[in-house]
């Protein structure tokens, strides 16, 4: 096996929540949106509750809104105690964390906003030391991203002079369709290398995703069976209860398949399917991850219909709640095109998983909150036991099948085979083995954002995106878009509390399969 590269990052160590990050602040764009309130500032504070940050550590905040130092320490201390999960809020701690806070109102297309700033890191540097490292985090409206970069670089904030490491954090959608998203990175790239540059996907920071690689290539019981032979196809499930919670304008705009599956369901998806890396470092295990998405079969137009299927949902009665439709929900238009469902047929063209088709999932208004990935093994090839209640030649009668729950409880079931013992005879039943996160370890799972955080301040984007990911992904959903972009169809197609239009379920039932109810 070839020798791991030396990473010239002196903090890179695969135990990400046991190595040292240097010294360094984080300045957050939009620090007055929800995001920072309800993910982000709770993630830090609980990095420093498990003393991963180091000393010195600093956070700067920046939005429009004009407040005091203290003014926002007292709204992030709020929002803190509010949203912080399954820990303590220790007020202690909280005061001398809070030292660390500052704040910055302007513009963000202002360039004395950017200076004012760079006044603040300035001063951070001298008075606590950060030796001038910082993450920028964008965690503004897509429509920045790129002049929120190009105004860093034109501030100097790009680079320090002492050779303090800058980076910056950049939230989805990382582009609205292939050419944006070329357009974005080419924007970004004259200011910063792609070393630097870290495109966040929550999903990739989940324990569930994170602990496929270390199912997979840390054991040896399911990794022959990980391949067409095996395997008949493979579901990843994204389904939400809610609908759009007041954002039907931002939602009318994206849409699910843009929402979810180009980003997180894709990336989960070469997460299930890459190829071993020869070791576990950042650009290997990239590396792997990019060539299964550049393997996605790209549809033709003529295809599209009979892989992939949009959907909308109608009003509904849920128990004793009356339900609107999307189109009835605010901000959205009557006669909104927008897909809340969309389920794709992806095929993989490699050796490893010719043939095998990967039904991807998501969509608003279903029955439960659930993200999963069931992967369906070959029936036996005779069956033996056909005599049994519920056996039969089908392949959908009780199939081998493993399922990797990422939410809302992460964690591992095998179901198989056993003989019932409550009867005379062959008399099989299915049985499951299951392993749940927090009961076989004992220990609080981390937040995503608290894992992706501490990779970037540490300067380790393995479970970042890079740009050759993010191209593969749209040219996998781009003739899916324009197709649809072009077609007008008869929505709504499936009611609130359903799982989804008819012709979902019609698209397996063409390969003899059908849906897992999760």
């Amino acid at each position: 096996m070839p020798q791991a590269p030396v990473s010239a990052n002196p903090f890179h160590d695969p135990l990400r929540f046991e190595r040292r990050i240097p010294p360094c602040s984080v300045l957050i764009f939009g620090a007055n949106g929800d995001l920072t309130m309800r993910k982000l500032l709770p993630a830090l504070f609980r990095l420093a509750y498990e003393r991963k940050l180091p000393s010195g550590f600093s956070i700067v905040g920046n939005s429009r809104t004009v407040m005091t130092h203290e003014q926002f320490r007292q709204k992030m201390r709020e929002s803190v105690e509010k949203f912080i999960e399954n820990s303590p809020f220790d007020t202690a701690l909280w005061e001398d964390f809070e030292r660390g806070i500052f704040y910055v109102p302007g513009d963000l297309s202002d360039p004395e906003c950017y200076a004012a700033l760079k006044l603040q890191l300035d001063e951070i540097e001298r008075d606590r030391g950060t030796a001038g490292n910082v993450l920028f985090y964008l965690s503004t409206q897509p429509s920045f991203y790129a002049s929120v970069v190009e105004q860093i670089g034109a501030a100097g904030l790009a680079n320090h002079a002492g050779g303090g490491w800058r980076r910056v954090v950049i939230e989805k959608p990382f582009g609205h369709d292939l050419a944006s998203a070329q357009e974005l990175n080419r924007r970004i790239s004259v200011v910063l290398p792609e070393r630097n540059i870290y495109r966040i996907d929550h999903y990739l920071g989940k324990e569930t995703v994170q602990n496929v690689l270390a199912f997979r290539f840390g054991n040896t019981i399911f990794e022959p069976l990980w391949n067409r032979r095996y395997i008949s196809h493979v579901q990843v499930t994204a389904a939400e209860s809610i609908g759009v919670e007041g954002r039907g304008a931002y939602y009318q705009e994206a849409g699910a398949l843009r929402d979810m599956i180009q980003n997180h369901l894709l990336q989960v998806m070469a997460t299930v399917t890459m190829e071993a890396p020869p070791y576990f470092d950042s650009d290997a295990v990239r590396d792997e991850r990019a060539k299964l998405l550049r393997s996605i079969r790209i549809l033709k137009p003529e295809d599209v219909d009979s892989h992939a299927v949009k959907g909308q949902y109608g009003p509904s009665r849920i128990g004793n709640e009356t339900v609107p439709g999307f189109r009835e929900e605010k901000g959205v238009s009557p006669t909104a095109q927008t897909d809340t469902y969309a389920a794709i047929t992806f095929f993989v063209d490699n050796w490893r998983w010719a043939g095998v088709p990967f039904y991807v999932r998501t969509g608003k208004r279903l029955p439960k909150r659930v993200t999963d990935i069931a992967i369906r093994f070959h029936p036996a090839p005779m069956a033996l036991f056909s005599s049994s209640p519920g056996a039969s030649d089908s392949p959908l009668a009780a199939p081998n099948l493993l399922i990797l729950r990422i939410q809302p409880d992460e964690g591992i079931s095998l179901r198989f085979q056993s003989k019932d013992p409550s009867g005379g005879g062959m008399k099989l039943r299915p049985v499951s083995m299951d392993f749940n996160y927090g009961s076989s370890f004992g220990t609080r799972t981390p937040s995503a954002y608290e894992t992706l955080l501490l990779d970037a301040l540490a300067g380790d984007s393995t479970l970042y995106t890079r740009q050759d990911m993010v191209e593969a992904s749209w040219r996998a959903v781009e003739p899916i878009l324009n197709h649809w972009n072009n077609t007008n169809f008869e929505f709504p197609n499936y009611e609130a509390g359903s799982w989804g239009p008819k012709a979902s379920d019609e698209m397996l039932a063409r390969r003899g399969h059908e849906w897992r109810i999760p």
